[in-house]
């Protein structure tokens, strides 16, 4: 009766037992939004201006409390030079606890002209796990 009780709890976590909590999409944005501000040096006010949003508004998104609109993520992206796939790839790099990658993608070039089955693929670096790639085809 022991051996089976033993079993129960190392499978089941106890009630009051802490997890690991996931974190929320608007707060892996937030965080990556505020760490591209300060890497270009700029001040909260600034951004807020250009993307004609309120400062607090600014704020509370950085912080994670908000979820702006698809078109408020779209200002706030170009007032800081963005586009949307760097934001995606940084918000993926936060939620899986890596930097953004900021070196060049690899070109993944796929050779049609290969003899004997499936076309021969060749990178020019190693691939980064769930980067996305340029992709070439030679013919």
């Amino acid at each position: 009766m022991d051996a089976i009780r033993l079993q129960e709890t190392e499978r089941m976590p106890r009630r009051g037992a802490e997890r690991e909590r996931t974190p929320l999409w608007r707060e892996a944005l937030g965080a990556f939004l505020r760490r591209e501000r300060l890497a270009q040096e700029r001040i909260l006010a600034d951004v807020a201006r250009d993307a004609d949003v309120s400062t607090q508004y600014l704020s509370e998104i950085e912080r994670g409390r908000k979820e702006p609109s698809s078109e408020i993520l779209a200002a706030v992206t170009e007032a800081l030079g963005l586009t949307l796939l760097d934001v995606a790839a940084g918000v993926a790099a936060e939620l899986t606890g890596r930097e953004a990658q900021t070196s060049p993608r690899p070109l993944v070039v796929l050779d049609l002209t290969a003899r004997g089955g499936w076309p021969a693929h060749h990178e020019t670096s190693a691939p980064v796990a769930g980067s996305i790639h340029d992709v070439a085809l030679v013919a």
